[in-house]
């Protein structure tokens, strides 16, 4: 989400999972693209990690030549050319920020190479959770502490209702000349574990009846 026209505050959970399987609980959503450009990731976690990659290093190589700062739209032209020449393909959905000589910008990219320009703006399986509480609390002229809390609200929200999404909450702030990655910057539902010395079982509680050996 945009924040009082000076910056840009991206927010993602930390949970990857392979069907019903939560295979890693503290993935990194928020990609590095350029000193002043991140952008997260939802769909393959595969995917996305590739096509952020590729494009972040060929902006690397663009800033070797011309020797100036990445644009916004720079990178947006990369990403959604390459993925609209794979049709969809490549299951990579993507939420695009950064602050350039232009100022703040923040777009979406969907799979097949569409792209939105949005004030706020939410992708992934949590994504209406999380847009139900942009649409109710946002308004122009959020300070960062302000779009922090609320990012952080609505990743929150994606948590606890949305099965694939889980685990901790990461904030990155971009502002002109500043960047400001915050990884596991809240941890709402901490799993918590009953100590072992809590119970006690009296020997032969359960009884053996029968021993079963099978060859």
């Amino acid at each position: 989400m945009l924040s009082k026209k000076d910056g840009v505050i991206l927010g993602a959970d930390t949970r990857a999972t392979e069907g019903p399987i939560v295979c890693d609980k503290n993935c990194e959503k928020i990609h590095y693209m350029a000193p002043n450009i991140y952008c997260c990731g939802a769909g393959t976690a595969a995917d996305t990690e590739a096509v952020t990659v590729m494009v972040s290093s060929q902006l690397q190589l663009h800033r070797y030549h011309t020797g100036q700062e990445s644009r916004v739209v720079t990178a947006l032209t990369l990403l959604k050319s390459h993925l609209f020449r794979y049709q969809g393909h490549v299951q990579a959905a993507l939420v695009l920020g950064g602050v350039d000589a232009n100022g703040p910008h923040l777009h979406t990219i969907y799979p097949h190479g569409s792209t939105d320009t949005l004030p706020f703006a939410t992708m992934g399986s949590g994504s209406l959770a999380a847009m139900s509480v942009f649409e109710s609390k946002y308004h122009e002229g959020l300070t960062k502490e302000e779009g922090k809390k609320l990012v952080c609200e609505a990743i929150c929200s994606g948590i606890f209702n949305d099965l694939g999404s889980g685990s901790n909450v990461d904030i990155c702030v971009i502002t002109k000349g500043q960047k400001e990655y915050l990884r596991n910057h809240q941890l709402p539902n901490p799993r918590t574990y009953v100590s072992s010395k809590g119970f006690s079982f009296p020997k032969k509680t359960a009884e053996v009846m029968t021993l079963w050996c099978l060859r």
